[in-house]
């Protein structure tokens, strides 16, 4: 049976772990330079209709560390952004790839890929999700040792996809997650209902407005820029609403001294995280930032292998 990457609720606890041991065992022959090609012979397409670096570089270099090729496709390059439909589109590289990622706008877009498709297909981000990038983080946590069942991890600003896809990662893992946002931007009601209908880690999930009441003692302090791709004529209204959320060294100071500060990148700093914490000793934000080329080799080789 196909099976795709749409969303972290897609996978279960153990299956999350085994991707993390997965990830690990590659990011340590990656460190020791061993070849390891599993994925010889094996393509990869990528369909961009947003622009990307992180998840654009990780996953052509992961393709080629594994051993196989991908193929950078913008909408433009392809009939997609010519008004062939997205059905055709996945029947038409399914017989050419054996696994598609696309990094997208609308959510509904990656399902009717999927649904079209007859090879795997991950989401590399959308409006409504990032799984790809969340994995990453818990990843990362996980990676330090951390207890997840034990942390507090708070996440300050914009009830975003990153926001979304952390929120189902942390009830799957049974993570505590306190979730501060302005009442216009909070997280999405769909996202809440699927945690509330499993009944799976619904008691772990705090949504609230107050980013210090957030932050008090947490063990993991996360931010992202306030204002996501597609958003940009919202910029300077959302400057004004979002500024009592900015990631200071205020802010962090009620959080644990040892408390870990993390940022999915690209950051606009001096907007919602200032140089001093991004750059500061409690950051993991670029260890983050690497762990996305190693979880993610892990889903290739899950997918393709």
């Amino acid at each position: 049976m196909k099976k795709d990457f749409i969303c972290i609720w897609d996978l279960d606890k153990s299956k999350i772990l085994n991707l993390f041991q997965s990830a690990n065992y590659l990011k340590k022959l990656t460190k020791e330079g061993k070849v390891y090609h599993p994925l010889e012979g094996k393509t990869l397409a990528m369909i961009f209709e947003k622009s990307s670096t992180r998840t654009r570089v990780s996953f052509e270099v992961g393709m080629y560390q594994l051993g196989g090729r991908s193929l950078f496709l913008s909408s433009q390059d392809i009939q997609l952004g010519r008004g062939e439909s997205i059905e055709d589109t996945a029947r038409v590289l399914s017989r050419y790839v054996d696994g598609i990622m696309i990094r997208t706008t609308e959510h509904q877009r990656v399902e009717r890929l999927a649904k079209a498709s007859t090879v795997p297909v991950i989401n590399g981000l959308t409006d409504l999700l990032h799984p790809c990038q969340a994995l990453s983080d818990y990843y990362t946590l996980w990676e330090k040792e951390k207890e997840l069942d034990k942390i507090k991890l708070a996440y300050i600003g914009d009830g975003n996809n990153v926001c979304h896809s952390l929120i189902l990662g942390a009830a799957k893992l049974n993570i505590s997650i306190w979730v501060a946002t302005p009442k216009e931007y909070q997280p999405q009601k769909k996202i809440i209902k699927i945690i509330k209908k499993a009944k799976e880690g619904e008691e772990k999930i705090h949504l609230l407005r107050d980013p210090k009441q957030a932050v008090e003692q947490a063990d993991v302090v996360y931010t992202d820029v306030w204002t996501s791709m597609g958003w940009e004529k919202e910029t300077e209204i959302r400057k004004k609403i979002f500024q009592p959320y900015q990631l200071n060294l205020a802010l962090l100071s009620k959080a644990k001294p040892d408390a870990l500060v993390m940022h999915c990148l690209p950051a606009h700093r001096g907007e919602e995280i200032t140089n001093e914490v991004i750059d500061g000793k409690n950051s993991i934000v670029f260890e983050q930032a690497e762990n996305r080329l190693h979880l993610q080799k892990a889903i290739l080789l899950d997918l393709l292998g």
